[in-house]
C-alpha cells in the first residue's frame, strides 16, 4: 500500500500565513456537506451537521483503505457562510444571520458508490441530519486567502481589511460564499491557539 496522503500538505487550498493575503486558483473539488443557519455557538444544527459529517468521512477513508488501498487523512472540517449583509461578517458579527455549509473534502479518487456505502455504513451508528447530507462539487476558482490565528470573534477586522481594501485594490470584487477552514479542531483547541484559513471567492471587477 502506498504513503497515506494528507491534502493539506499536498495542496495549494491549505496553504496560508498570517498576515498575508493571498491570490489563488482552485481546482474544483467533492465534498460532504451538510447546511444550515444561526449561530454556530447556539444552533443545535451546528453540532448535528459535525456528528453527521465525520462518521461519514471516516467510513469513506477506512472503504478508499480496504477497497481501493489508498488511505489518507481525512481532511480538516469547512464551512462556507453567508448572509443578506456581508456586514454581519465584519463590524456587525449578527451570527444570527449566518447562513452556513459544513463540508469536508474527499480526495479525487473517491467516486459516488464508495460515498453510497460510506453513508449506509454511517447509518449505523444514527447521525442525526444523514438525510440533509450530499456530495457535491464545489468550484470556487479565484480566491484570497490569508491564515488566522486565534478567537473567531477577532476574525473581524481580519475579513474587513480582506474584503474592504485588498480585494478592491486588487481589480477584484467579491463572489461565492465566504470559506473559512478549520485547521484546528475548535472543539479541543483554546480560542487564542485555534489556526483558521479565511478564503473569499474573487472575480475581475
Amino acid at each position: 500500500m502506498a504513503d497515506k496522503i494528507d491534502l493539506r500538505k499536498t495542496l495549494d487550498a491549505y496553504r496560508a500565513r498570517q498576515g498575508e493575503f493571498r491570490i489563488v486558483d482552485l481546482e474544483p473539488a467533492r465534498y460532504l456537506m451538510v447546511d444550515g443557519h444561526g449561530d454556530p455557538n447556539t444552533s443545535p444544527a451546528f453540532a448535528e451537521a459535525i456528528e453527521t459529517l465525520y462518521p461519514v468521512a471516516y467510513a469513506l477513508k477506512f472503504a478508499s483503505k480496504q477497497e481501493l488501498e489508498r488511505d489518507y487523512v481525512v481532511p480538516p472540517l469547512e464551512g462556507l457562510w453567508s448572509a443578506d449583509d456581508m456586514a454581519s461578517f465584519t463590524t456587525a458579527r449578527d451570527k444570527s444571520a449566518w447562513n452556513w455549509t459544513l463540508v469536508i473534502r474527499t480526495p479525487d479518487w473517491i467516486d459516488a458508490g464508495l460515498v453510497d456505502a460510506a453513508i449506509g455504513k454511517a447509518a449505523a451508528k444514527n447521525p442525526p441530519r444523514l438525510a440533509e447530507l450530499r456530495w457535491e462539487l464545489l468550484d470556487e476558482g479565484r480566491a484570497v486567502q490569508t491564515l488566522h490565528v486565534g478567537s473567531f470573534d477577532d476574525e473581524g477586522p481580519v475579513l474587513e481589511r480582506m474584503h474592504d481594501a485588498f480585494i478592491p485594490q486588487h481589480g477584484l470584487r467579491m463572489t461565492g460564499r465566504h470559506h473559512e477552514v478549520y485547521l484546528s479542531d475548535f472543539r479541543r483547541v483554546p480560542p487564542e491557539r485555534r489556526r483558521t484559513i479565511l478564503r473569499q471567492p474573487v472575480e475581475a471587477a
